[in-house]
């Protein structure tokens, strides 16, 4: 065969898709949102003797959300500093903090990270994942109450947020103190707002 021919044969696929008329396939990447800190943050709420409910959460977190509506992704990252809970009780505070609970000192962080999520169109509805919490993991979903994204007229950015909820057992975790008379399962509320590209500095 001719030199000339066998390059007419060996075109890239790109430009032999192109002379058919075909689009090659573009994934893109989905858009990543560092957590706004202000408005990032992780409640949780027991009963407490079936009278009233104990109520708290954490000051200090951390991480990332990865969204693309179009491939239907969510990811969220979320590290928790576990002594930076808050009950607005410095005595109930320290019994959280403690060996039987918590144990801040020997697990100073709780993660929770999450790589598939379920929609209806191009809302996420829940978001599965993996909790750890005193070195223990187990699988959590997060079912969303709103998702949103816009654009933030203080500083010109896409930012995407949203409210999500949770129920898990403290006893799978290893804390068992007071049961049964303060219950063993806790929900956790989780509010989130990415900014595209970052927090501005």
């Amino acid at each position: 065969m001719p030199a000339a021919a066998r390059r007419r044969f060996t075109l890239p696929a790109a430009w032999a898709l192109a002379l058919l008329g075909v689009a090659p396939q573009v994934h893109a990447e989905p858009v990543s949102y560092g957590l706004d800190l202000t408005h990032t943050f992780v409640h949780w709420e027991v009963l407490h003797m079936a009278t009233s409910t104990s109520r708290g959460r954490f000051d200090k977190l951390e991480g990332t959300v990865s969204f693309d509506p179009k491939e239907k992704s969510l990811d969220i990252g979320i590290t928790v500093a576990t002594d930076s809970i808050s009950t607005g009780s410095a005595p109930f505070d320290a019994v959280l903090k403690g060996a039987s609970l918590l144990n801040t000192k020997e697990h100073p962080q709780a993660w929770f990270v999450a790589r598939r999520a379920t929609f209806e169109g191009e809302m996420p509805k829940q978001v599965h994942g993996e909790f750890t919490l005193r070195g223990v993991s187990q699988p959590l979903t997060l079912r969303a109450t709103r998702w949103r994204c816009g654009l933030n007229p203080l500083f010109q950015r896409e930012v995407c947020g949203g409210d999500f909820e949770a129920t898990l057992k403290r006893s799978d975790f290893g804390m068992t103190l007071a049961l049964p008379l303060v219950a063993d399962e806790v929900k956790l509320l989780v509010q989130v707002e990415g900014i595209r590209g970052g927090v501005p500095q």
